[in-house]
């Protein structure tokens, strides 16, 4: 890029893929800069600088100094508009839209040759888009969260209702809200794919990728190198999250996926310790050992109030695990994990700690590996009709009952008793959850 772009000016990647300008949206006179594609669909915008505060004339600027790139009005009139915000000082700074439609800032020397000189990117502040090789997630090491917000409308580039991003909170996973209020929740990551999501990629064009370590964790896609398709995600203004495709014959994008939306997608419509049965009417129904908590609400399709327990959870009793199958694991914000541990040590380690309250394999691979543990009131469980997880709930063995297996049926459980008798109080909270047991329980475990 050279050292300032105006209104009417337009940068393009080196093989033509991506322009980046200023343009106004639809019938809108507001100005933006932005980043569409040139060569097919021109107008379709996948990245906007000032989306929250536009230009309302042509006296855009946009600069590339020391500080990073900057827009503001030719008389500098109203400051700065938008910035890169670095807080490098460069002493050859160089701005470059690359192929992949990811704006990027570095020093401008001979030898930069990967992602790891980049100072900026606009890959790292994404919009409505998420483009082949982005990062949709959170680097653990520098706090970058990396959300996906829709627009306002279709001409209003402005942040919207909707937005979509990682919650590191206990197992991670991904959530959609509306105006901060949890819409959506995606299921856990098994070790292949989302949980309970059907094989969204049957014709191969496509690689899902999910990093999940101790400096960054986040999902990404990018195309099999044998495919000239050109695909993204986009989140549009009414909260569709979309899988398109561009058909080259007919000129137009094409839905590829729609990401899974029915009433049993929205969090938490049956409530705690509730389970919502897409093929059945009404939709929700208790785990088995639970009753609606609100028997008139429930009877009138108001499931929010959720289920309790028939009979009371008592630490030091014969307790015991109901093993349910096929199902999308519930919220994993008050969980703990440990991704080494296999399922007979996931057990006994819920078994050991009073306030465990179901335990599940982390990774379905190989056989299956890794623990989580729900140290909370079990939500958001919904039965899917294709590959689904198993999770074990912590019952009181008289409220357990056997069931035998059907292959005609979507939704199966069946029970493994596992009989403890006392409660153990736990360890160091820096590798365990620091949730005891009541004191009566511990001091009874104590004197045995």
């Amino acid at each position: 890029m050279h050292q300032t772009l105006r209104d009417g000016d337009t940068i393009t990647s080196a093989g033509g893929e991506f322009e980046l300008g200023f343009f106004s949206p639809g019938s809108s006179t507001n100005r933006y800069l932005g980043i569409w594609y040139k060569k097919i669909s021109r107008g379709t915008v996948v990245w906007v600088a000032n989306r929250d505060n536009p230009l309302m004339n042509t006296s855009g600027l946009v600069q590339v100094n020391h500080k990073g790139i900057t827009l503001q009005l030719v008389d500098s009139s109203t400051g700065i508009i938008w910035s890169s915000n670095t807080s490098v000082s460069m002493k050859n700074p160089v701005a470059q839209l690359l192929d992949t439609g990811n704006l990027v800032l570095r020093e401008g020397h001979p030898d930069f040759n990967s992602v790891e000189d980049f100072i900026w990117q606009s890959f790292d502040h994404p919009g409505d888009n998420l483009l082949p090789g982005m990062k949709d997630g959170i680097d653990l090491v520098t706090g970058l969260n990396r959300i996906v917000s829709s627009w306002r409308s279709d001409v209003d580039p402005s942040v919207g209702s909707f937005s979509h991003g990682l919650d590191p909170n206990g197992f991670p996973q991904y959530f959609l809200s509306k105006d901060s209020v949890i819409w959506k929740r995606t299921g856990l990551w098994n070790g292949y794919k989302f949980g309970g999501l059907p094989n969204k990629n049957p014709n191969g064009l496509f690689k899902d990728v999910f990093v999940f370590n101790e400096e960054e964790i986040y999902y990404r896609f990018h195309l099999i190198n044998t495919t000239s398709a050109i695909m993204r995600f986009v989140l549009t203004p009414t909260g569709d999250s979309k899988l398109l495709v561009w058909n080259d014959q007919q000129q137009i994008w094409m839905v590829y996926v729609t990401m899974q939306d029915s009433d049993c997608d929205h969090y938490g419509l049956c409530g705690v310790y509730g389970i919502c049965k897409i093929n059945s009417a009404p939709r929700c129904e208790c785990l088995r050992g639970f009753v609606p908590k609100f028997q008139e609400e429930w009877k009138a399709a108001d499931w929010s109030g959720g289920c309790i327990r028939k009979t009371n959870l008592v630490c030091g009793r014969e307790e015991g695990f109901m093993k349910y199958s096929g199902v999308k694991l519930p919220d994993t914000r008050h969980s703990w994990y440990n991704m080494k541990m296999n399922l007979q040590e996931c057990e006994i380690s819920c078994r050991k700690n009073c306030s465990c309250t179901a335990y599940a394999t982390a990774d379905v691979r190989r056989g299956g590996h890794g623990c989580i543990l729900w140290f909370s009131d079990l939500i958001d469980i919904r039965d899917y009709t294709v590959e689904g997880e198993d999770i074990y709930v912590r019952m009181p063995s008289s409220e357990i009952v056997f069931v035998s297996h059907s292959k005609n049926t979507q939704f199966q459980s069946e029970v493994e008793i596992r009989v403890h008798s006392h409660c153990f109080s736990t360890g160091s909270s820096a590798t365990w959850p620091n949730l005891p047991c009541s004191m009566q329980e511990q001091k009874a475990a104590e004197r045995r």
